[in-house]
């Protein structure tokens, strides 16, 4: 079978071996529902709490914190919308480059009587002090800035952020699922009230993720019915996706460190070849994920060139896999003020646990092919 080096790293993961063997029992002779009192539900109900517990050490969090759910998107949207369910309509601030899984529920409680603001970044991606100074001014009551964007890999120094804005009252969320794995994640070093989570970034299962959130922060369900996760989320618990939730967690963390350095190196092997073909690298001068690379090069459809790669052997995206069927430019690199004629030719290449030197050097090698040939069609065309 045809297999294409994999380098979307950030869209989806494999599953990491060691998280299949841990997970098989419970797609099995394990089927126990969790909410039962018999034994097959005790087992199912320990497994549960187990992963709970590891997913709480991952990020710094109790474990009593943290409420699972079907992935990033559900947490927060769980998050915004219920919180907004119980307090007054105010100001919902979100960053201009959040995920459309934040800036949708964001859009939804202004249509039901809140005010939204995106909050501005500059050309690098990093959110921009003037603007935050006016936001805070504003006083919002919710906000939400991811500590690592899916794109350009930018990091925001949530730290700090979260310390201002709570300072004023605000209640402070970050999207998170980019960076567990990636970059220390510390929910109470970060001083947030709110973290999402999402298991299929670090080699867990799809349909598995956690909003972690402070037991103060008080929350109206998305979903109502049997009360499962502290009535935050009822329905029966994936136990299987769950368990692997927690083991991905585990291993991503522990290997954390090493990775990172691994992946810096192959990361500039990429970025190195990039000025010779006419490529802008966005957000070079930011603090960024070690193994994400956006870039485009002017004059060049994005979509084209990730076609032409993919039918070479090499799968990468040309933004995010969750707006992949929209054609228009990047909000994010829009945001940051890119033109939209170049915004048009971005490409993302992501690395991870699987990928090696060899895969790289030959990416290199086939997208100057590329190039090449697309510009002698263009000049051909001329």
């Amino acid at each position: 079978m045809f297999a294409p080096a994999y380098l979307d790293w950030n869209a989806t993961t494999p599953l990491d071996a060691d998280v299949r063997e841990a997970m098989l029992p419970w797609l099995d002779a394990r089927f126990g529902n969790a909410s039962s009192r018999h034994e097959y539900g005790r087992q199912a109900r320990a497994a549960i709490d187990e992963a709970r517990a590891r997913v709480a050490a991952a990020v710094g969090a109790h474990q009593t914190e943290v409420i699972f759910t079907s992935g990033g998107s559900e947490a927060n949207n769980l998050f915004l919308k219920g919180a907004a369910v119980n307090l007054k309509a105010g100001l919902v601030a979100v960053s201009s480059i959040e995920h459309p899984c934040v800036r949708e529920p964001a859009k939804q409680l202004r249509r039901a009587g809140w005010v939204m603001r995106e909050i501005a970044v500059d050309s690098a991606g990093r959110i921009d002090a003037k603007d935050w100074r006016e936001t805070l001014a504003a006083r919002p009551t919710l906000v939400s800035i991811m500590l690592a964007n899916n794109e350009t890999g930018v990091l925001q120094d949530v730290g700090a952020l979260a310390r201002e804005a709570r300072a004023g009252g605000a209640w402070f969320h970050t999207d998170a699922v980019q960076a567990l794995g990636k970059i220390d994640v510390d929910f109470r070093a970060l001083g947030v009230q709110a973290m999402s989570l999402s298991a299929h970034k670090i080699g867990g299962p799809l349909g598995a993720g956690a909003l972690v959130v402070d037991k103060r922060v008080e929350l109206a369900p998305l979903i109502a019915g049997g009360g499962q996760e502290r009535g935050l989320r009822s329905g029966t618990e994936n136990v299987a996706a769950i368990v692997g939730f927690g083991v991905a967690c585990e291993r991503a963390t522990g290997r954390r460190e090493a990775e990172a350095a691994r992946l810096v190196e192959l990361r500039a092997r990429v970025e190195a070849a990039l000025p010779g073909l006419g490529a802008t690298v966005f957000s070079v001068d930011a603090p960024r994920l070690p193994n994400t690379v956006f870039f485009a090069i002017a004059g060049i459809e994005g979509e084209t060139l990730v076609g032409k790669l993919d039918r070479l052997g090499f799968a990468c995206a040309s933004g995010s896999a969750c707006s992949s069927a929209n054609p228009e430019p990047s909000h994010t690199l829009l945001a940051m003020g890119v033109e939209p004629d170049l915004a048009r030719g971005a490409v993302r290449v992501s690395l991870g646990r699987n990928t090696n030197a060899d895969e790289v050097e030959r990416f290199v090698a086939a997208l100057g092919r590329v190039v090449g040939e697309l510009r002698n069609l263009a000049a051909m065309a001329a």
